[in-house]
């Protein structure tokens, strides 16, 4: 059948011989059971081959949306395809929330947790972060579930998974009550500030970003984002820490990429709204860019932050030319295998590229040549080059994750040449 034929940017073609729109479980079991190599496709949103495949390439889009809230254990069982948009919509009306969001609502559930995709906050996680159990179609049709409490040997390495373990059909979710927030952009930080006010910036909201051109000795944006009437998670009582390093308020809306519309962001100038509209920066009715980009982010220890970003500084001639935009974020710990954060506070350094993945390739080697005595982890689905050796001494429980994907895929139906080369192969 006809499908998309490259990711959401458009520089990966796929090479799948068979596409898929499964409209039923039953139906997906068996397009699994009977093909040779399987891949599932999320919403796209990837920049490199992790999805690619020369066999079967699946789309989960057709199956039932379905969003079942227990409000005894106060989680959600939910369809794997859902984009966070639509889902977080139908929890709020149910009076719930997710405790956070990526910057883009149109990313969907799976293809977001396992590749440890994130928001930002000194205390929250990833989204993997939320969820408590998994629900795959394996190898040979079979429906498998994990859960945290079931499962406690195998569930750390189910849920940031690389799609490698077999078709992720739900997943149950954490929830906690719906909440409000604002959000308010700060132009023009002093980046000096950052050299002994790290923490107290990112401490500063519930959610902080930082955005840089690397150009200049300033922070362009810095959006602070507050749950309303909740002191502790950054409310009405907080000091406006970068106003007093500096910033000075944004007098109206603001994209964080230079020259594209403030229209498709979410509300900003401190007005109150629901989690899901103000917690992701783009709006879900709204595509965030032409999709002409190219996307790479590279996760390190949080003590290492200020020393990773004097490091980045000092090759900014080569970053600035071929970049739009970057932004700096912290992310909580976890204890999921193939987390980028697995084991370790986080301070997440993004780039978003322009289209010249030739150009690209040669600043990422050099960022990760300076990156390098930070051990940093490169998200799984956008561009890095860090060799697969080197990657896989940075996460100690990868034996695991080969040993789960023996026992749920033992003839490496769902692993394709990437996750291969970067995660099960040991040499």
């Amino acid at each position: 059948m006809t499908m998309r034929s490259t990711n959401w940017a458009g520089n990966v073609v796929y090479r799948a011989s068979e596409l898929h729109r499964p409209a039923s479980l039953d139906e997906l079991r068996r397009v699994v059971a009977r093909s040779p190599k399987v891949r599932v496709l999320g919403s796209g949103h990837s920049f490199n081959e992790i999805t690619d495949t020369e066999g079967a390439l699946v789309s989960l889009e057709a199956l039932p949306p379905e969003v079942e809230i227990d409000r005894a254990t106060g989680t959600a069982r939910v369809a794997a395809g859902l984009r966070y948009g639509e889902l977080s919509a139908r929890l709020h009306a149910a009076g719930y929330a997710l405790p956070n969001l990526a910057s883009l609502p149109h990313i969907c559930v799976a293809g977001a947790c396992a590749t440890g995709t994130h928001g930002s906050g000194d205390g929250i996680g990833g989204l993997a972060g939320s969820v408590t159990a998994v629900e795959l179609v394996t190898a040979d049709g079979d429906l498998v579930t994990l859960s945290r409490d079931a499962d406690p040997d195998r569930f750390p390495g189910a849920v940031v998974s690389l799609g490698a373990l077999g078709a992720v059909v739900t997943m149950t979710l954490r929830l906690e009550p719906a909440f409000q927030v604002r959000q308010r952009v700060y132009e023009n930080l002093p980046a000096e500030a950052l050299d002994d006010h790290f923490d107290e910036i990112m401490a500063s909201g519930y959610s902080v970003s930082l955005f840089t051109d690397w150009r200049g000795d300033r922070i362009r944006q810095v959006w602070v984002k507050e749950r309303v009437g909740d002191p502790a998670a950054g409310g009405e009582e907080r000091e406006p820490v970068v106003a007093a390093l500096g910033a000075t308020p944004a007098d109206g809306p603001r994209h964080p990429v230079p020259g594209m519309p403030a229209a498709n962001c979410t509300e900003q100038l401190g007005v109150p709204g629901p989690w899901h509209e103000r917690l992701p920066h783009f709006r879900l009715g709204f595509t965030p860019s032409s999709g002409d980009e190219l996307q790479a982010e590279y996760l390190l220890p949080r003590r290492h932050a200020v020393a990773a970003f004097h490091a980045l500084a000092g090759i900014a001639d080569r970053i600035a030319p071929v970049l739009h935009i970057s932004e700096i974020r912290t992310v909580a710990a976890d204890d999921l295998w193939l987390s980028p954060f697995h084991g370790r506070n986080t301070v997440a350094f993004h780039f978003t590229w322009k289209p010249d993945e030739a150009a690209v390739r040669e600043v990422l080697s050099l960022m990760e040549e300076v990156l390098a005595p930070f051990e940093p982890r490169p998200h799984w689905g956008k561009l890095f080059a860090i060799p697969p050796k080197v990657l896989r001494s940075r996460y100690d429980r990868i034996g695991d994750f080969r040993a789960l994907a023996r026992e749920l895929d033992p003839s490496g139906k769902f692993a394709n040449a990437f996750v291969a080369h970067h995660v099960l192969d040991d040499e």
